[in-house]
């Protein structure tokens, strides 16, 4: 017998099938605890740090608020080579994915990871500790690793679940919002408002039916009050929905600020159109509606209405049957 197996099997010996999965988590245990007090005495770069307080300054009104803020970030900080992809093309991607979820904050992306890393350890440990004292007599080394790594898995991918169902719920509701902010933005362009005041006058009107899109409006707006072009701020709007119908606007608007058109006929034609596909969605759901409900009908209507048809003649055959015996 080779070391490793008589290695499992004096493990196996001591503590049970779940020996190996024992030994496993104090090693990964002990390796942590050996790495992590090297990471908290890890020095910040100067430069970093200068960056990071001259950006997240706040007034002196806001101050307590600011430095819990900081204190929150200095925690995470210690741990961003870990939590933050390296590459800039990933950390991008990864900011707009929370952007798109409605997390804005400067630390998202690392909230984000060390999210997935508490949930998939805390549960992993949970899975394995209840693995081991719920186990009665002999169990396979691969059912105790499944059962035990489950746990942590599913820790593991709920914050992935829970951003992307964000992402689709705040989809759907710009979708259907969208045609109403358009209507109101008509409004108040052919009111004589530029349209400036009107994205402002629609971000505040539109909050209360769909949170998302007035927050997406009130955005726009402060990043023109700011001074950013408004076509780079457009731009960015479209890319951060992630909804097609408003980067279509979005281009429809910079074409018509391009070239010098009516931004009020724009709006109008634009409008009309979305007016038009949300009632065609409305119809696209109303056909797919009677395929949906022939799952149902069979199996709640065919079973009883054959008892009914056929019932009476099966109980008859069988009476027959059994005064002739």
């Amino acid at each position: 017998m080779d070391a490793p197996s008589s290695l499992m099997a004096a493990l196996q010996g001591a503590f049970g099938p779940a020996g190996p999965v024992l030994l496993a988590g104090l090693l990964g245990l002990a390796l942590i605890a050996i790495a992590l007090p090297g990471m908290l005495k890890r020095r910040e770069d100067p430069l970093d740090k200068l960056k990071r307080e001259s950006s997240t300054r706040a007034p002196r009104t806001d101050q307590s608020k600011a430095l819990r803020t900081s204190d929150y970030s200095d925690k995470l900080q210690r741990f961003a080579q870990f939590l933050e992809p390296a590459k800039a093309e990933e950390m991008s991607a990864a900011r707009l994915k929370m952007m798109q979820a409605g997390y804005r904050g400067r630390n998202a992306v690392r909230s984000y990871h060390a999210a997935q890393f508490v949930l998939g350890l805390s549960l992993l440990v949970i899975g394995v500790l209840w693995v081991l004292l719920t186990s009665e007599g002999e169990m396979d080394t691969q059912e105790l690793l499944l059962k035990g790594m489950l746990p942590g898995v599913l820790g593991y991918y709920a914050p992935v679940y829970w951003v992307q169902r964000r992402i689709q719920m705040r989809r759907e509701e710009m979708i259907n919002g969208f045609p109403d902010s358009l209507d109101m933005m008509l409004v108040c362009v052919e009111a004589g408002q530029s349209l400036d005041q009107s994205i402002i006058r629609v971000a505040k009107e539109i909050r209360a039916g769909y949170p998302a899109l007035g927050e997406e409006f009130e955005i726009v707006a402060q990043e023109i009050k700011a001074g950013k072009e408004r076509a780079q701020v457009m731009r960015d709007l479209g890319e951060r929905s992630g909804v097609p119908d408003i980067a279509s606007f979005v281009t429809t608007m910079v074409q018509s600020a391009t070239f010098g058109t009516s931004i009020a006929e724009a709006l109008r034609i634009y409008a009309a159109e979305m007016r038009d596909k949300r009632v065609m969605r409305a119809e696209e759901k109303a056909n797919v509606l009677p395929t949906k409900l022939t799952l149902g009908t069979m199996l709640f209507t065919v079973p009883p209405l054959m008892i009914i048809l056929i019932g009476p003649s099966i109980y008859g055959i069988v009476t027959t049957l059994g005064s002739l015996r």
